[in-house]
């Protein structure tokens, strides 16, 4: 009786399903253009953007703007203590912000960090980490790259304009090099600035004047030195000396890689324009695209120089040491001072120096 009382109460459901087939079968049977003219004369609603706003204000705020910032604060403020060390120890506020930079700068990066997880959207925890990787990518990229273009430039304007010439003579190639730079070759390009202070030296604080000054006497790299040529070459050119700066010697390292491993920059950006199917990354610069798109294998060449410079250019800086020397405690000072006094006896410098006076 129970099976019978079951079968019962599922045979009114029978029809509908049959009702379904039928509809399903006429709707078969219509003709393309019945189905066409049907589906014209249903008026669907306008496709809304089904992101929560919360997802939203996490993509367009948090990821980009914060993290720009955190970046900028954290790099721009090592640049202002390493070279303008003097101004910030006359300063109250920037002396503790120098001390504690590295800390405020993890602080507010891990404060970012934290708003990220909290901001993190059910069903959209994918396209969350996309946008926050991505953000990290581009950082990488474009704020470190830029920071280390101001780092040559405060090292002297010369390592900032010959490598950019070196890149340009490789990318534009020979007319416009003919163009631009016909009568006056790279090699005596860098010649000509390596006699200008205003190219070759450092920016620097002058605690007398109070201001930035680019005023040195030009150390060894820019000075005229005479170099023997070897006796293969002498006999093809008949010169046994020749006189040139250092930092042509360095030239020929920066042209080499500006020519072999500079154009992959430009080769990257081509693949990630390729990627996503665009042609230029702006239009700042008309028929040109935009600066990204003119600088892109500039990056790779300001990373080079800086690391060139680190590795074999830049020495210890006696100003900087002495500005360190005086922010110790007096304590500290005599200690050092009886150090050196005793290591240069030992040498017998401090001696010599004596008499001659």
């Amino acid at each position: 009786m129970t099976e019978l009382r079951q079968r019962v109460a599922r045979e009114p459901e029978a029809p509908p399903e049959d009702k379904e087939s039928e509809s399903e079968v006429k709707v078969d049977g219509e003709t393309a253009s019945d189905s066409e003219s049907r589906v014209e004369a249903v008026s669907l609603p306008p496709s809304a953007d089904d992101t929560p706003e919360v997802l939203n204000r996490a993509l367009s705020s948090l990821s980009s703007r914060y993290f720009l910032l955190c970046v900028n604060y954290f790099f721009y403020g090592e640049t202002v203590t390493d070279y303008f060390f003097t101004l910030v120890q006359r300063e109250e506020p920037l002396r503790i912000l120098s001390k504690y930079h590295r800390f405020i700068s993890f602080t507010l990066y891990l404060t970012g960090f934290c708003m990220f997880v909290l901001s993190l959207v059910k069903k959209h925890y994918r396209l969350q980490f996309y946008m926050f990787g991505w953000t990290h990518v581009t950082l990488l990229i474009v704020v470190t790259q830029s920071h280390l273009v101001i780092h040559n430039l405060f090292e002297g304007m010369i390592w900032f304009i010959v490598p950019i010439s070196c890149v340009i003579c490789n990318d534009i190639m020979a007319y416009m090099f003919g163009f631009f730079f016909g009568r006056t070759p790279l090699i005596k390009l860098s010649y000509v600035m390596s006699g200008y202070r205003c190219f070759v030296c450092p920016v620097e604080y002058n605690n007398d004047t109070n201001s930035f000054t680019v005023d040195c006497e030009p150390s060894g790299l820019f000075r005229l030195q005479e170099y023997n040529i070897p006796g293969v070459i002498q006999s093809i050119i008949g010169w046994k000396t020749v006189r040139m700066y250092p930092f042509q010697i360095h030239s020929i390292a920066l042209s080499t890689f500006a020519s072999l491993i500079g154009p992959f920059g430009g080769f990257f950006a081509s693949g990630f324009k390729r990627a996503f199917k665009i042609k230029d990354f702006a239009n700042t610069i008309p028929g040109h695209g935009g600066i990204m798109d003119r600088f892109d294998c500039q990056y790779l060449m300001a990373t080079f120089v800086n690391v060139y410079i680190a590795s074999f250019i830049r020495g210890p800086n006696p100003s900087k040491l002495v500005q360190q020397f005086l922010t110790l405690r007096p304590d500290q000072q005599l200690h050092i001072f009886n150090t050196l006094k005793s290591h240069l006896t030992d040498k017998g410098m401090l001696t010599a120096a004596t008499e001659d006076k």
